[in-house]
């Protein structure tokens, strides 16, 4: 465990999922025109995780976002994926990471995994608390905004769409960086030094 005062971080991360079938969300038309959407009722999804990180010791960096997308669903295989992603992101630092008790979270093939990782420590979130989770808004973000009414052709549409959404929740004025494939295939990690967590959902970019 971080006490403080050695650095490391401290992250928090949670996983969502998109699919072809459109986030009906309010929006406006002329009078007596009811809007509609037209879509393919297609079920083919993809899934998103997100891991938001705390330096331990310098609160004046600020949190970083590390977002992945991926075809499919997630499993131990799927988020071991990530978490390697996420020690590269982090160069060598001592990460203390944050989730609730999914079972991928905690399989067998997880915990040996993990065992072998110096730099890892996982600690587990209450059930039933997702607002304790700093990530849930994100996604609360996401599918309000940018995917809201989206009626995609493709599933590449939504998970670009989803991508730029996560890139709109961490535009500051300093570059984002960023590594992986592209959106569609996706893998990225952002930092974002002045983020405030608070301002996901609230209107504010």
């Amino acid at each position: 465990m971080l006490d403080g005062t050695d650095g490391g971080e401290f992250s928090f991360l949670d996983e969502s999922g998109v699919s072809l079938l459109p986030q009906v969300r309010r929006t406006y038309a002329p009078r007596g025109r009811t809007p509609l959407l037209r879509h393919r009722l297609n079920w083919k999804r993809a899934s998103m995780a997100g891991a938001l990180g705390y330096h331990a010791a310098d609160p004046e960096r600020g949190p970083r976002l590390c977002f992945h997308l991926k075809p499919g669903s997630y499993d131990t295989v799927g988020l071991i994926e990530v978490l390697e992603q996420m020690k590269a992101f982090y160069r060598g630092e001592r990460v203390v990471l944050v989730w609730d008790g999914l079972s991928a979270h905690w399989s067998r093939a997880m915990r040996a995994w993990v065992a072998e990782q110096d730099w890892l420590t996982l600690e587990r979130l209450p059930a039933y608390a997702p607002e304790l989770n700093p990530v849930e808004p994100l996604w609360s973000s996401v599918k309000k905004r940018e995917l809201a009414n989206l009626a995609g052709n493709h599933l590449a549409d939504v998970t670009d769409a989803a991508d730029n959404s996560a890139a709109a929740s961490t535009a500051v004025h300093q570059p984002v960086s960023r590594y992986g494939a592209s959106p569609s295939s996706a893998s990225a990690c952002r930092h974002c030094p002045r983020l405030v967590v608070a301002t996901w959902g609230s209107g504010r970019r």
